[in-house]
């Protein structure tokens, strides 16, 4: 099953939870934060602007994003994977190697 994201919303695959301080100590599932990042998997065409045009959006599938420790409150899930569905104006910045 794929999902669509519409107007200027984006799907992210949340990274996997951090394990292990910067110190190396190891956390209990139950006191490890939730990661602000992931992997963009769908986007939507765009925001409709007042004038009716379309802005395109600026990430793109496969970006490594950062995001807010609230955004994406829509949780789905999509063949056992959960999926956070924000909009793009959530999204802090892309990570780039």
């Amino acid at each position: 099953m794929k999902i669509r994201p519409l107007h200027d919303r984006v799907v992210v695959r949340r990274s996997e939870e951090e394990t292990k301080t910067a110190g190396g100590i190891v956390l209990p599932g139950s006191a490890a934060e939730k990661p602000n990042r992931g992997e963009v998997v769908a986007v939507g065409p765009g925001r409709t602007l007042n004038n009716g045009d379309v802005q395109a959006p600026s990430v793109k599938v496969g970006d490594k994003v950062l995001f807010g420790q609230y955004a994406g409150s829509n949780t789905v899930k999509v063949d056992g994977d959960e999926l956070l569905i924000m909009q793009e104006s959530e999204i802090y910045g892309v990570l780039e190697d």
